[in-house]
């Protein structure tokens, strides 16, 4: 099995190029998006592929990436009233948050409109909502499991058990998928403790076997479900997820040593743990 399978269906038919810049196979939510770019941010190439595939938002309005504008209003609002996402140029941070609203459309609508209820009345405090969703927003991850037992030991923060005792099992029964627009760029050079934020649902074995734009569609249809109806209210109510311990993400975690590293792979905490559905 290649490790691209944990991450995409069996069913996907693999990229003839793939840029130095993303073998990680975490980039495989972008991959469709990522093969018709240069291996840049370039942000004339992006206009045109969002012009080629275009997206609506809530009220029907165009999504279009624009640069940062001079009038004051406030990024969340510019996007739920005219669908303007403002987009400096030639940024990874802001490049990659474009193929992510490519992607995860409802999802990010959700967000979008989220920040907008929560900023209401006007004046109030901005508050551990928002904080939450822009949490998930930057550095999101979305883990599913056909074996509940293996989301637990995730929640239980029992790393070794899950990644060297269960690694097989892992490769097999769950799928990783990247949401958040900043860990995107920071898989561009990975660090010791790069964690995402992760909400994890169960999902059949059959689910596992569907086309990876089918299971992104799905993915995008309930964690914007999720995020709508106000689930997530505090940051912590995600769950810490050290990427570099997802098994083919970096050679060095085939060495089950490589898990008794504690400043990447912590002790779990008492409270606060949400599940997901």
């Amino acid at each position: 099995m290649s490790d691209a399978t944990l991450f995409a269906s069996p069913l996907s038919a693999p990229s003839l190029f793939v840029s130095p810049l993303f073998v990680s196979p975490l980039f495989a939510p972008l991959r469709h998006w990522l093969d018709q770019l240069p291996p840049s941010p370039d942000s004339a190439a992006l206009n045109a592929l969002a012009e080629r595939f275009p997206v609506h938002g809530e009220h029907g309005q165009r999504i279009r990436f624009v640069p940062p504008q001079a009038d004051g209003l406030i990024y969340e609002c510019r996007i739920w009233e005219t669908g303007e996402v403002e987009t400096r140029p030639d940024n990874w941070h802001d490049f990659f948050n474009a193929l992510v609203w490519l992607t995860f459309t409802q999802t990010k609508i959700a967000v979008s409109a989220s920040h907008v209820q929560a900023m209401t009345p006007v004046g109030e405090a901005r508050g551990t909502i928002r904080d939450a969703l822009t949490h998930f927003d930057e550095c999101g991850i979305v883990v599913l499991s056909s074996q509940p037992d293996l989301l637990e030991l995730l929640r239980g923060f029992e790393w070794k058990k899950l990644f060297v005792e269960r690694r097989a099992e892992v490769k097999n029964a769950m799928r990783f998928v990247i949401f958040g627009h900043a860990t995107y760029e920071q898989l561009l050079q990975p660090f010791r403790g790069l964690t995402a934020k992760a909400v994890l649902y169960d999902v059949s074995e059959h689910w596992l076997t569907l086309p990876l734009a089918d299971q992104l569609a799905a993915v995008d249809a309930r964690l914007a479900a999720d995020l709508a109806s106000g689930r997530y209210q505090r940051p912590r109510d995600f769950q810490p997820l050290p990427l570099l311990g997802i098994p083919g993400v970096t050679p060095e975690n085939e060495d089950p040593a490589y898990y008794d590293d504690t400043y990447q792979f912590r002790p779990g905490r008492s409270a606060g743990k949400t599940k997901g559905r």
